[in-house]
């Protein structure tokens, strides 16, 4: 690996790092707070309460860098059975086919998923 790469790499894994973090902040305030968009209707219950706290706890531990390996870990299961339970479940296993996050070809082109 060139000295380049070696000096970039931790900067990039910040990076990943702290918008990862965003994005499941993004969807446990949602759940609790209706912010920035709705998701479900009323107090979360259940499953959806258990996720809600995974993604503002452990989205606030990785962006500030508190046990992230633990938090990652926990967080990409949560991920996975949020995945195969919600968007796979009846229907294609991609994203893109099961109304999963966006993608530009649905952005650009008004397809829907």
């Amino acid at each position: 690996m060139s000295n380049c790469c070696n000096r970039i790499q931790p900067v990039l894994l910040s990076v990943l790092r702290i918008v990862t973090a965003y994005l499941f902040l993004l969807h446990g305030t949602s759940k609790f707070f209706a912010f920035p968009i709705e998701m479900g209707s009323g107090s979360p219950g259940g499953l959806m309460l258990l996720a809600g706290i995974l993604e503002i706890v452990g989205g606030i531990l990785l962006v500030l860098g508190l046990f992230t390996r633990p938090a990652a870990f926990v967080l990409s299961g949560q991920m996975a059975v949020a995945y195969f339970m919600a968007h796979a479940s009846g229907n294609a296993l991609f994203p893109i086919a099961n109304g999963g996050e966006w993608s530009l070809d649905k952005l650009f082109f008004k397809r829907k998923a």
